[in-house]
């Protein structure tokens, strides 16, 4: 049997994220959005992952992003709204957003939502498209 090839220790070593970024949200009312990694984070264009705190009755303008949005709800329900209907995400659940989807994401229930958003490549204002008002 071959031996594989043995792993010479590389002189990268492994990056600190010592706390994430306030980046300003949209929408009809306060949203809190903490980068830990992205585009004003860590510089970093591939992924972008951000820790969101949305009020009840918070609603943002809809958008047809060039991005894959994985969202992770930890507390409270998310509404994902799409060309095709709605679906309510519940604590414990997950939903994934496909490129060149319209949807809008809003809180309808008073106790809000917080959640886990991970976009692929990282969310940018250039990339989100979103709705004219």
């Amino acid at each position: 049997m071959l031996n594989p090839p043995l792993r010479v220790p590389s002189q990268v070593k492994p990056t600190l994220i010592p706390r994430p970024a306030r980046v300003e949200a949209a929408g009809n009312k306060p949203k809190l959005i903490d980068e830990f990694i992205g585009r004003v984070n860590s510089s970093t264009s591939r992924v972008s992952i951000a820790h969101m705190r949305s009020p009840g009755g918070w609603v943002e303008p809809g958008q047809t992003p060039d991005f894959e949005e994985y969202t992770i709800v930890l507390n409270g329900s998310l509404r994902v709204e799409f060309a095709g209907g709605a679906i309510d995400v519940s604590a414990g659940q997950a939903v994934i957003a496909h490129p060149g989807e319209w949807v809008r994401y809003s809180t309808p229930d008073p106790s809000g939502a917080e959640y886990i958003a991970v976009c692929r490549p990282a969310f940018s204002m250039e990339s989100v498209h979103r709705d004219s008002d």
